[in-house]
């Protein structure tokens, strides 16, 4: 299974929009601080939107989708899902 995700800031002022196979593993490393760059210097931890696939070349294709999103439009795709930004990750488990 593969997975593109949207994280959030705090605060939801900053977004990331990234692709993994393990959904659980890699938002713990986020949350950890284990991913050095953009994610552990803006506190991108908030797990805020998901869609899993089985495809690889289709759900990477959706990321790259989603990363050319405007604010307002990757902002209404987890608004779908998730009307009250709430966090995602610790129902996953």
């Amino acid at each position: 299974m593969y997975y593109v995700y949207i994280l959030g800031s705090p605060n939801n002022k900053v977004l990331y929009v990234g692709f993994t196979t393990d959904l659980l593993r890699r938002v713990y490393e986020h949350k950890q601080g284990r991913v050095l760059g953009f994610t552990k210097k803006y506190h991108v931890t908030k797990l805020l939107y998901f869609e899993a696939g089985e495809g690889y070349d289709g759900v990477l294709s959706r990321e790259k989708q989603i990363k050319k999103y405007s604010r307002f439009k990757k902002e209404q795709l987890i608004l779908s899902l998730n009307p009250s930004k709430k966090e995602l990750y610790y129902e996953l488990e």
